[in-house]
C-alpha cells in the first residue's frame, strides 16, 4: 500500500531520522530529505551539507530511488513551508510527513539558558506543528496521509535537568492526539512513538558530557 507514496521525514541525515529515511525509501518511495542546521556556524553548516549531500547520493545510488534535500531551517515557518510545497512539486503530492527534528540541552533550570530553551522549543515541538498545518491540506487533498511524530519516552515522564527537551516532547505528545482527532475520518492518520534511549549521536554527546561531569 505504500508503493508510490512520496515521505517527507525531518532530521534524517542522521540517528533515528536516517534509520526510518533508510526503510522508507526501500519500499519504495521517494524521499526528501530535511535537516535543522539553524544551531551550526557558517563553516559547520558548509561542511555538514557536503555530508549531507553524500549521504543522499549514497542512499540514491543504493536503493534506485530518487531522492531530493531541502536545508530547511527548523526555526523558520517559511522554510519549513516551503521544504513540504517543494515536496509537492518535486514528486506530486506528500503521502508521509515523519517529524523528528530534534535537539537537546542539558542543564538545572536556573542555568538554563533562554535561547537554547527557545530553540528547542522551536525545533522539537513549533517545527511539527509549521510541517503539520502544511502538509495536511494536500493529504486532505488525496484523501489519504500517515504523520508520525517522534516524541519520546521524555513525552511520558519527567527527568532532570531536561526541561525544554521534557515540555518538548510532552507536547508533541498532545499535539499527536488533537491532530488524529481533527483528521479523523479523513483518511489521514497521525501517531507518536516513544523510544527510549538510542544511541545516537545526540545521545553519545550526553553520554560523553554525563562522563566528564563524573570525572570531574
Amino acid at each position: 500500500m505504500l508503493n508510490g507514496k512520496v515521505a517527507l521525514v525531518t532530521g534524517s541525515t542522521s540517528g533515528i531520522g536516517l534509520a526510518m529515511g533508510r526503510a522508507l525509501v526501500r519500499d519504495p518511495k521517494l524521499f526528501l530529505f530535511d535537516e535543522p542546521l539553524s544551531n551550526l556556524d557558517a563553516k559547520l553548516r558548509v561542511e555538514m551539507r557536503s555530508e549531507i549531500e553524500k549521504t543522499r547520493a549514497d542512499l540514491a545510488q543504493e536503493t534506485g530511488q530518487e531522492i531530493g534535500y531541502h536545508g530547511a531551517n527548523m526555526m523558520k515557518e517559511d522554510e519549513i513551508v516551503d521544504a513540504v510545497e517543494q515536496t509537492v512539486k518535486t514528486f506530486g503530492s506528500l503521502d508521509i510527513l515523519v517529524n523528528n527534528a530534534g535537539i537537546q540541552h542539558v542543564s538545572k533550570i536556573e542555568d538554563f539558558p533562554t535561547a537554547k530553551w527557545d530553540a528547542i522549543i522551536a525545533i522539537n515541538l513549533t517545527s511539527a506543528f509549521h510541517s503539520t498545518k502544511a502538509a495536511l491540506p494536500h493529504m486532505r487533498k488525496s484523501g489519504w496521509g500517515r504523520i508520525i511524530n517522534t516524541a519520546s519516552a521524555h513525552g511520558l515522564v519527567g527527568s532532570p535537568f531536561k526541561s525544554a527537551y521534557v515540555a518538548a516532547k510532552h507536547g508533541i505528545v498532545g499535539f499527536t492526539k488533537v491532530t488524529a482527532l481533527e483528521a479523523a475520518g479523513s483518511g489521514i492518520t497521525c501517531n507518536a512513538i516513544n523510544p527510549g534511549w538510542v544511541r545516537t549521536e545526540l545521545v553519545e554527546r550526553q553520554i560523553e558530557a554525563a562522563a566528564t561531569e563524573k570525572n570531574c
